[in-house]
């Protein structure tokens, strides 16, 4: 299933392969392209005029080893010994 905003593949059948590739189609696929979330750990943003999608991540700790989980339906660092 292929349902990007530009689908280079049907451009390429429809007898169209010779024609460039235009950089802003190719970017706004790029911006478009989204992770696989729930869609509460997802924010949209704007990126270069294209609107995408980014992970609601807490801040990284500054100092120690941890890592990232769950905690009672919350994104959370959870401090943890070093491997």
């Amino acid at each position: 299933m292929n349902d990007f905003p530009v689908d280079f593949q049907t451009v390429a059948k429809g007898g169209q392969q010779l024609r460039p590739i235009s950089s802003s189609d190719l970017m706004q696929n790029f911006a478009w392209a989204k992770l696989q979330a729930d869609p509460t750990l997802v924010e949209e943003v704007a990126s270069m005029g294209f609107t995408g999608f980014k992970l609601k991540i807490p801040p990284v700790p500054s100092g120690g080893t941890h890592v990232l989980g769950a905690v009672e339906g919350a994104l959370t660092w959870i401090a943890t010994e070093e491997c």
